[in-house]
């Protein structure tokens, strides 16, 4: 009995001089280094936070002392709203709570109280709300701040009207496993602000993905959180698991060997550090602008290792938030833009753009389900103070992103993509191409090089030569193929890094001036959307 009163006193005069340590812990800065040894909330768990809306539950987690309950009360106007209880699990000290669907608004309280041996911990986090949340990634495009962008101080002041989308942003760390949380935090949850929304370049915050979230707040109204977490100059092997890399036949190494790679490089570091910290997070979509690191790494890959990650990640998410971020969330993604370059026929962005599709030439597509795409072929720019590979007009990318977003997350019928061949049909005797398009067309200008027919001889020796445009009507548009003295067997649109100047290809939607993306096809009388393919 005197050895059990003991052990008793041992353990609650430990539990004392922790729960002591826990409220002598310094409150960090805004960029801190995150502990691991006191009752708290996750990292990105935070003032000023949004939390996933309905129908999804959002998820409350944090640390604590293992044997400890912890409850979570979500209180409005000191009015309590709900509370749920949960014990601290012992093999990871942590908790974690769903909370019931709410409603889009806010603010809100979220308190968390831990009782051990009977002494209680309270944490608070106010100022929430509840909206749509959207994770961020990629490398130096998508990290490009709103202050590196076109009309830069008229976008860093129109930040009053959107004081309901909030910003949160992860810092630069890599990792050889798995982290459980984030270890650093540069952007803790926050209004936007000048400051905040261009802190530097390549630094915070997104320019992609602020204008993505305030062109989404202007139509639905309602909170949004912008969670960035990107990189420049990484390949996509870096943002991906161990086990998505395996799916694709990615030799089991670290190092990365290329002269092209100015960020990390070494597999899943980035994917272990900035994202998997993510996965309890309720998602509403992610959007995702990279590949410029893959045009001399693994780029015949990439028409795998895309939509594995996106795969992966969908799983890790919905495993993560215990089922409320949906298993098929929306998936958007920027293609490629344009960069000037000193190889005469370098066809890696083209390539890339390609296989940014799965080899489908558009999406969604049956590799890709629930995905969206904005085309930024056109959107060059040569005079760029950061490199012609870092076009300053993000606000048609993002305002092309957004469009996707609402028609393909949140179901509105509207046009979000480009017009797309749906029948190519080989005129031989007049020496004509007839291309018929899915949508209404709008031809900006005559090009004689931008679409390519591939002539072969009678030894099977193959030639990609010109088609220049011919006529044209409001769905179809004829080519000649005059140049070509054999037979042609394919076709290609815009399968170059420069196609054409800004905004100036020669394909358009009639209407909504969305571009017409590149493609490839072999050519046949009867060539459907769905024979689009890689040649």
């Amino acid at each position: 009995m005197q050895a059990a009163n003991v052990l008793m006193q041992f353990q609650l005069s430990w539990s004392i001089l922790f729960l002591v340590a826990v409220n002598l812990q310094p409150s960090g800065p805004s960029r801190r280094t995150l502990s691991y040894a006191d009752f708290r909330f996750a990292s990105y768990i935070d003032n000023y936070m949004v939390l996933q809306k309905e129908p999804a539950g959002a998820v409350i987690w944090g640390y604590g002392i293992p044997g400890a309950t912890v409850t979570v009360t979500l209180c409005q106007d000191q009015e309590t709203i709900m509370k749920k209880v949960t014990p601290v699990k012992a093999y990871t000290n942590s908790w974690m709570v769903i909370l019931d669907p709410m409603k889009p608004g806010g603010p809100y309280e979220v308190v968390a109280k831990q009782t051990f041996g009977g002494m209680n911990l309270t944490l608070r986090i106010h100022d929430v709300l509840f909206g749509d949340v959207w994770l961020c990634s990629g490398q130096s495009n998508m990290q490009m701040t709103v202050s590196q962008i076109f009309n830069a101080t008229r976008e860093l002041s129109n930040t009053a009207a959107y004081q309901s989308v909030r910003i949160f942003v992860v810092s630069l760390v890599q990792a050889e496993q798995e982290l459980a949380d984030l270890a650093e935090v540069d952007l803790p949850w926050s209004q936007p602000t000048s400051e905040n929304l261009g802190h530097g370049d390549f630094e915070y915050m997104s320019a992609t993905c602020w204008l993505f979230g305030r062109y989404l707040y202007d139509t639905l109204q309602y909170p949004i959180g912008l969670v960035s977490s990107s990189w420049g100059g990484t390949p996509i092997e870096a943002w991906s698991s161990v086990r998505s890399l395996k799916a694709c036949g990615i030799p089991k190494q670290r190092f990365i060997p290329s002269d092209y790679i100015y960020g990390p490089n070494e597999y899943s570091v980035l994917w272990n550090a900035m994202i998997h910290p993510l996965r309890n997070m309720a998602l509403k979509g992610v959007i995702w602008y990279q590949g410029e690191a893959n045009v001399h790494l693994n780029m015949d890959l990439y028409n795998c290792t895309f939509p594995a990650l996106i795969k992966d990640w969908r799983q890790t998410f919905h495993l993560g938030s215990q089922g409320q971020t949906e298993h098929l969330f929306p998936f958007g993604f920027v293609q490629l833009s344009s960069v000037l370059s000193s190889v005469d026929r370098d066809d890696g962005f083209p390539q890339i753009r390609w296989h940014q599709t799965a080899d489908f030439g558009y999406v969604p597509n049956r590799r890709m389900p629930n995905t969206f795409m904005a085309v930024a072929m056109d959107l060059c720019d040569r005079n760029s103070p950061f490199g012609s590979i870092h076009p300053r007009d993000k606000q048609t990318v993002a305002y092309r992103l957004h469009l996707g977003a609402r028609a393909v997350a949140y179901g509105e019928k509207l046009l979000f993509q480009g017009p797309l061949p749906e029948e190519i049909e080989l005129w031989a005797v007049k020496g004509l191409l007839n291309i018929t398009y899915t949508q209404q067309i709008q031809v900006q200008r005559q090009d004689d090089k931008i679409f390519e027919i591939s002539c072969c001889d009678d030894h099977h020796q193959c030639k990609w030569l010109p088609a220049p445009m011919n006529t044209f009507s409001t769905h179809t548009l004829v080519l000649s193929i005059s140049s070509c003295p054999g037979t042609p067997v394919a076709l290609r649109y815009a399968w170059t890094t420069w196609p054409c100047e800004y905004k100036q290809c020669p394909v358009y939607h009639a209407s909504s001036a969305l571009p017409a993306p590149p493609f490839t096809a072999f050519i046949t009388n009867q060539m459907l959307l769905n024979d689009l393919v890689a040649v």
